[in-house]
């Protein structure tokens, strides 16, 4: 589908949702260019050929779309990781140490490649579920954690972890891979600053390094020990 073509209303539920899913990708390319915080509803329907008034019969709010985007990298995120940890196979115990660092960086990576779904991973318990209906909120968590237990259930093959321990190495993955994106503040004016001052070198945040040294710790913490 065209954008910036100024789109007829869509009338049956095939055009209406191929006209979302056409809001979606136009928020999707201006997030990915500019970053979640600079995209306005009002973007959005520029981009796609629509009065920002008309975006309304599609989304109710901004955040909406982007809560959509972010229960979307959910599920990509979701089974790519799983799929690289089962490839790792069962753990043998003589070589946890290795496991563990193999474990942390296919986490770190996996996120890491995802810079779009580290952007969303922050902005999403701060302004995208406090701007959109219970309902909505209710069928993302539903969603979201499902992925999260799903990777956690893979964690569990391939480590000794319980489940619960599990949990709390994806929703720390998930929420620290958040944070870091944004003190990386990759192709902003901030990154230029903090890498061209020495002074701020500490500023300079990588964040595959430093997410895998974070989670290996946390595992290892986790692991048992004889």
């Amino acid at each position: 589908m065209a954008v910036r073509g100024g789109f007829e209303r869509a009338r049956s539920p095939e055009a209406k949702q191929a006209r979302e899913q056409a809001i979606l990708q136009a928020a999707t390319r201006l997030a990915s260019e500019r970053g979640v915080r600079e995209v306005t509803l009002t973007d959005i329907a520029a981009e796609v050929g629509l009065h920002k008034s008309a975006m309304l019969r599609y989304f109710e709010t901004r955040e909406e779309i982007f809560l959509r985007l972010s229960a979307a990298g959910w599920v990509a995120w979701s089974a790519t990781v799983r799929a690289d940890l089962e490839a790792l196979g069962p753990v043998n115990p003589g070589q946890l140490d290795g496991r563990i660092d193999a474990v942390a960086a296919s986490l770190a990576t996996s996120l890491s490649d995802r810079p779009l779904f580290c952007d969303l991973l922050a902005h999403t318990p701060l302004n995208l579920e406090r701007n959109v209906s219970l309902e909505s909120v209710r069928s993302f968590k539903i969603s979201t954690l499902a992925e999260a237990d799903a990777v956690a259930a893979t964690l569990c093959r391939v480590l000794p972890l319980d489940h619960h321990r599990a949990r709390n190495v994806v929703a720390t993955a998930t929420s620290m891979a958040g944070a870091l994106w944004q003190m990386a503040a990759p192709t902003t004016r901030l990154r230029q600053v903090y890498e061209a001052d020495p002074d701020l070198a500490h500023a300079v945040v990588e964040v595959a390094p430093r997410l895998t040294d974070i989670l290996a710790g946390l595992l290892r913490g986790y692991s048992p020990r004889a």
